[in-house]
């Protein structure tokens, strides 16, 4: 390619999809932000999957969907800053470091995640903030924002906002940030200082002031090239305000600072004595009511696979109370290694309690069985109409409501052979009080 259609074709190039139609209001500084956005990106010549962007609530949320070839999410009200400063630590410490975190976030989403931005300042993680600040809530009717200026006229404040508005930069240098940057949303040169902000080694927040034509001019005056005058009696100070290299950038400081060799310690965990028959990856969801050892049990079967050289997992559901209401598990066996603890379809549901029957259908576990599915489940219930094998059993009359859902995890076991009865034999046995595990044991492999 020749030097000249080299240069054309960089002058060219875009981040954003063919033919993107902007979903903003006429006249909405969104447009300028999200253009200068993608100016910032073409200049800093970075391949689009090195690029994630992550939104927050608001008009700002329909940001990422513009914008093609990169990786993006969408989270929920003002924690896109934490989201991406873990995928910014995961890509830093476990992967090459490579990857530019993007958050796109407004006025209303930034002052609801005040806090995740101050901890990402403070920790100085690798992630690039633009703030797209139009001094209100614009999607949801132009409520008062935590950085309305005063006397500013908004839905919720007709006779004027009475409360000063906050300084955002002014509370990141505090928290010691590396770069700081406001501007406007029609500057000129706002996607150089963009890009200066993502190439910055650190934690970079740019301030953009913009017009919200929906809701801003109505009752205020208010211009878009002005904006920086919006707040009566103080002007915003504009450009870059802060820009220091002085600390290390966290990923690399806690690679050279907190990363210290393992001492070899001798394994103290379970080392596998059996074999299992797993001929697939098999997903378990055990529920039952709070207090029932629901979870115990549950443990106990991802113990016993593996000691019978099984590779599982084990995540637990239950109410903020603890003690009340369902708990749930979902246990996923497999030879191979596990990357996704999730189940999509179960392939053995074990209910011992109405609430845990609730939670099942609440989560759709019902739905999702097929005609190979086994139902392990108390014969006082009442299921949903559902695929599958149905097998109902005195388990609460017969084992107590504290043994319920271990007897309906041997009986699954029992019946698909895939975890020998031994290992569960082995496990009880090295519980602080094996006896009445060992009789669940004993009695389940006898003949329910």
């Amino acid at each position: 390619m020749s030097e000249i259609a080299a240069h054309s074709s960089k002058i060219n190039r875009t981040f954003l999809k063919v033919d993107a139609k902007f979903p903003f209001c006429k006249g909405c500084g969104h447009h300028h932000i999200t253009n200068a956005i993608n100016a910032a990106l073409v200049k800093l010549d970075l391949e689009p999957r090195r690029v994630n962007i992550t939104s927050d609530i608001g008009c700002v949320g329909l940001v990422d969907t513009l914008f093609e070839g990169v990786h993006s999410f969408h989270t929920t009200h003002g924690r896109s800053t934490a989201f991406a400063t873990g995928v910014e630590i995961a890509d830093s410490i476990l992967a090459d470091s490579k990857l530019k975190n993007l958050v796109v976030i407004g006025d209303g989403g930034a002052m609801i995640g005040l806090l995740h931005l101050v901890n990402a300042a403070q920790m100085n993680v690798d992630v690039t903030v633009i703030l797209y600040n139009n001094f209100l809530f614009g999607m949801t009717g132009g409520q008062n924002s935590s950085f309305s200026p005063l006397r500013f006229i908004t839905a919720t404040t007709p006779g004027g906002n009475i409360i000063p508005p906050i300084d955002m930069p002014a509370v990141l240098k505090g928290a010691n940030a590396g770069f700081l940057a406001r501007k406007t949303a029609t500057d000129p040169d706002l996607a150089d200082t963009i890009a200066e902000a993502i190439a910055h080694p650190g934690f970079a927040l740019v301030e953009v002031l913009e017009l919200c034509t929906e809701y801003a001019v109505r009752g205020n005056k208010i211009r878009g090239n002005k904006l920086e005058e919006v707040d009566p009696g103080s002007i915003a100070e504009l450009g870059v305000l802060v820009n220091r290299r002085d600390r290390m950038e966290f990923g690399e400081a806690y690679k050279t600072k907190s990363v210290q060799p393992a001492p070899v310690v001798k394994s103290s965990g379970i080392e596998p004595r059996y074999q299992n028959t797993l001929e697939k990856r098999v997903g378990f969801v055990i529920a039952g009511t709070a207090g029932e050892r629901v979870q115990f049990a549950s443990y106990m079967l991802m113990q016993a696979a593996v000691l019978s050289g099984a590779n599982a997992t084990q995540k637990n559901d239950n109410p903020v109370t603890q003690g009340t209401g369902f708990s749930l598990s979902e246990i996923v066996l497999s030879r191979d290694e596990i990357y996704y603890t999730g189940i999509d379809m179960p392939d053995v549901i074990v209910a011992v309690s109405e609430d845990g029957v609730r939670e099942l259908a609440a989560k759709g576990m019902f739905e999702k069985a097929n005609a190979d599915t086994l139902i392990i489940c108390d014969n006082t219930l009442s299921l949903p109409k559902c695929s599958g094998k149905v097998v109902e059993l005195p388990l609460r009359k017969r084992y107590m409501p504290a043994g319920a859902a271990f007897a309906g995890i041997l009986t699954a076991v029992k019946s698909t052979s895939i975890l020998p009865i031994l290992a569960f034999q082995d496990i009880a046995a090295m519980q602080k009080k094996p006896e009445e595990l060992l009789s669940i044991i004993e009695h389940v492999v006898g003949g329910i």
